[in-house]
């Protein structure tokens, strides 16, 4: 892999996931509990032995730019090995960048210097586990021009990814970018190879259709535009996802949307789940900082004590589960959940305070946000919805630095919500 220059595509918006991406990139969004999306596609390159990376950054890149430089300067440069931030050069006509094929066009200078045999083109906000160079060794195998990694998925959900048409022979013979209806792609089976961002290419092929496609008006996007076109003057070629997840159906999930995210979290805490986190084999690398281990608190197992309980949950370092109760959810570190709260199904972020007697149920709680005592959350889509920002499949988000006050003050009994009973029945507001 010492002839490949990776460039990771890390300069999107995020829009989808907006409000988690209102203050950071969308590659820097935390998942897992520990991890930031990008560390996944990071990962898979260190395993697979690439060791030239370039992160093309661009929108509210600070967060982003702050973890790979704490967890990622890795690498020794006296032998040639890098994972470089590149925001916008802003080269060609001072712009930003239009497209993912732009973002690799207005970076062709960098590219230039390091002079590779190959490309290998990737998203920086996918969950996967895949070893880039058995893909480079299938590329070379069929004497291909690009190569496009595919998995296949069900026709209904086919207006969700790019579609290929794939002879016999491998041989990519027909391209739609989200098709609304499927046409001449129609498979005989009720699957369909969908395209997963992740590309090799011939480095002059690419720097040839980069160069053409810069001239035309067009998205300047890689699905929408070079794809489409290379199919039919180059060998494009369609490598069937292997996955190094070692499960029996493979795991590729977009998280672009909310609910997106929040299921591919929920996954996570399943007794077997669907990403495996703890494979020795194919570590996950991240940035972590010096947390103390978390920890329960408080076994009174009398009628209205308070008990630490954890269950079926990821609880990073640094967390305390003082009294209270965590069910099915994914907690960053620094967490700290207070007697009698009682927390199912949620992902709270880093520094995220609970507060006595809340009930916080499918929500997403951003980083360092206070949750007064008492709140409820997830028990009142309407009422939610007049506060917070609510997803199409119900999941309540709380923004970094949202300020919550006090909606109910009426007494609470937290014998209905979990199976020990309020002290003294009556919420303590102090």
């Amino acid at each position: 892999m010492r002839d490949v220059l990776a460039m990771i595509m890390a300069g999107g918006m995020g829009e989808r996931l907006y409000p988690l991406t209102r203050d950071r990139a969308k590659p820097a969004v935390p998942f897992g509990g520990i991890y930031r999306l990008i560390d996944f596609t990071l990962s898979n390159c260190i395993n697979s032995g690439v060791r030239k990376i370039a992160v093309l950054t661009q929108y509210k890149s600070l967060s982003l730019e702050q973890h790979l430089r704490l967890g990622w300067s890795i690498f020794d440069s006296e032998l040639d090995e890098y994972i470089f931030p590149i925001p916008p050069q802003m080269r060609i006509n001072g712009d930003w960048y239009k497209g993912t094929a732009d973002s690799i066009y207005q970076n062709l200078y960098f590219a230039d210097t390091v002079n590779p045999g190959y490309f290998l083109i990737l998203s920086a906000d996918h969950i996967y586990k895949m070893d880039y160079s058995r893909m480079l060794a299938f590329h070379k195998e069929k004497g291909a021009d690009a190569t496009v990694a595919t998995i296949e998925v069900d026709q209904q959900v086919s207006s969700q990814f790019g579609i290929m048409k794939v002879n016999d022979e491998g041989r990519v013979i027909g391209f739609e970018e989200k098709p609304k209806k499927l046409g001449l792609l129609s498979p005989n089976s009720n699957t369909l190879s969908a395209n997963m961002g992740v590309y090799i290419f011939n480095s002059e092929i690419l720097r040839e259709f980069l160069e053409e496609d810069a001239c035309k008006k067009s998205h300047h996007d890689f699905g929408k535009d070079i794809i489409p076109a290379m199919i039919h003057r180059a060998k494009v070629f369609a490598y069937n996802f292997r996955d190094e997840n070692k499960k029996e159906s493979k795991y590729w999930r977009d998280v672009g949307t909310i609910d997106a995210y929040f299921d591919a979290n929920m996954e996570l805490v399943a007794p077997d789940p669907k990403f495996n986190l703890y494979d020795t084999d194919w570590p996950i690398r991240t940035y972590q900082g010096q947390y103390p281990p978390a920890k329960t608190v408080f076994a009174q197992e009398y009628p209205g004590g308070r008990m630490g309980a954890c269950l079926d949950s990821i609880v990073s370092g640094g967390c305390i589960i003082s009294g209270g109760r965590v069910q099915d959810s994914v907690l960053s570190p620094l967490v700290r959940v207070n007697s009698y709260a009682d927390i199912r199904e949620s992902v709270l972020m880093e520094g995220v305070e609970v507060g006595r007697y809340c009930k916080i149920r499918r929500a997403i709680i951003d980083k360092g946000v206070k949750v007064p005592p008492g709140t409820e959350i997830g028990y009142d889509m309407g009422d939610d919805k007049k506060r917070f920002f609510v997803s199409d499949g119900g999941v309540v988000v709380i923004a970094r630095g949202a300020k919550l006050s006090f909606t109910k003050r009426e007494p609470i009994r937290i014998q209905k919500v979990i199976d020990y009973a309020h002290p003294q029945g009556v919420a303590n507001w102090s």
